[in-house]
């Protein structure tokens, strides 16, 4: 096909054929009752920004880690409270989670991060129900979680409506 376009390809003398887009596969359910669960390691802030990469070093990370056992299909609303278990400030309602993956670059030194997802205190987000495993993380990346006080909460992100 002259054009560039994918969805179908022409050779002379062959018949045409199609492209098949792939399709995203389904999150399976994982029985939490039978499926061990994830060492995750998650760092949290309260200026309502992420750690800075060079904090991250295989000998080094920041000091305000909190170790959670969970599974791959825990959502972010889900990790909200836990997170709110250990940091009471963070419960006020407007309180704003701003989740990232922190992960080792295969291609040069370092970590890189990924933003995935943010919910907030007493409302309810487009983010909420979204889970590890929909974003990619794998064993061993980091989760680094950037609080944001209801008084100086960024604008919220999606559709957030109170309970």
């Amino acid at each position: 096909c002259k054009s560039g376009k994918s969805g179908s390809l022409r050779s002379p003398g062959h018949r045409r054929k199609m492209v098949v887009e792939s399709r995203k596969e389904p999150e399976k359910p994982i029985d939490r009752e039978k499926t061990c669960p994830l060492l995750l390691r998650v760092f949290t802030t309260n200026n309502g920004r992420h750690h800075q990469m060079d904090e991250f070093s295989r000998a080094n990370v920041p000091s305000s880690e909190l170790q959670i056992y969970t599974w791959m299909d825990a959502t972010l609303k889900e990790l909200t409270s836990l997170i709110k278990e250990v940091h009471p400030e963070a419960r006020k309602k407007g309180t704003h989670f701003n989740f990232a993956i922190i992960f080792t670059d295969l291609k040069r030194p370092g970590y890189r991060v990924k933003e995935i997802g943010s919910t907030m205190s007493g409302r309810k987000g487009t983010d909420d129900s979204m889970t590890l495993q929909s974003q990619k993380f794998q064993i061993g990346d980091y989760l680094d979680i950037a609080i944001t006080p209801p008084n100086r909460a960024p604008p919220p992100s999606g559709c957030m409506r109170p309970y």
